[in-house]
């Protein structure tokens, strides 16, 4: 074992210090990136969860609440509100599949589609506010990928065995 992978030694007081919980880093990271998305995501007329609802249908339109849902990791208690504020809005429209009348398909508008243009600029935009490098951003978004899976793997389980 390398020296970085040995534990450190610290006391219960040092454990429990705000600043040594990857937790905050984690939240106040991503306060601070909501808060620096809010004006570039305004002048569209997007809140941040409505455009990363804009993004997986920019991927692939015309699919699945529940696809959706799966890829932002979000109910479709949280994401019904938001596809029915985004429709509203005349960038989505919502339809039964006509294969399963269960399911709702969500297809981008003519508004949606447009609206894909305008926000290009948005990713380079928030790349030069953090101020870091092209590379150190892969490594963390990958670090951090990697930490959600492994924590939802280790909930999965954790239900499988209360079951």
């Amino acid at each position: 074992m390398s020296e970085a992978d040995k534990p450190v030694q610290r006391s219960a007081a040092d454990l429990l210090a705000l600043d040594e919980q990857f937790c905050f880093a984690l939240y106040s990271a991503s306060h601070a990136v909501t808060k620096t998305y809010k004006p570039l995501l305004d002048q569209l007329g997007l809140t941040y969860p409505q455009y990363l609802v804009m993004l997986v249908l920019w991927e692939q339109d015309a699919i699945l609440v529940k696809e959706i849902g799966s890829r932002l990791f979000l109910d479709s208690g949280t994401l019904t509100p938001l596809l029915k504020r985004l429709e509203s809005n005349g960038l989505v429209e919502r339809r039964r599949d006509p294969h399963d009348e269960r399911q709702v398909r969500i297809s981008l508008t003519s508004a949606g589609r447009q609206l894909r243009s305008r926000a290009s600029s948005v990713p380079q935009q928030m790349f030069c506010a953090t101020g870091k490098d092209a590379p150190t951003l892969i490594a963390l978004r990958q670090a951090l990928s990697s930490v959600r899976d492994s924590m939802l793997k280790t909930i999965d389980e954790a239900d499988a065995a209360a079951r």
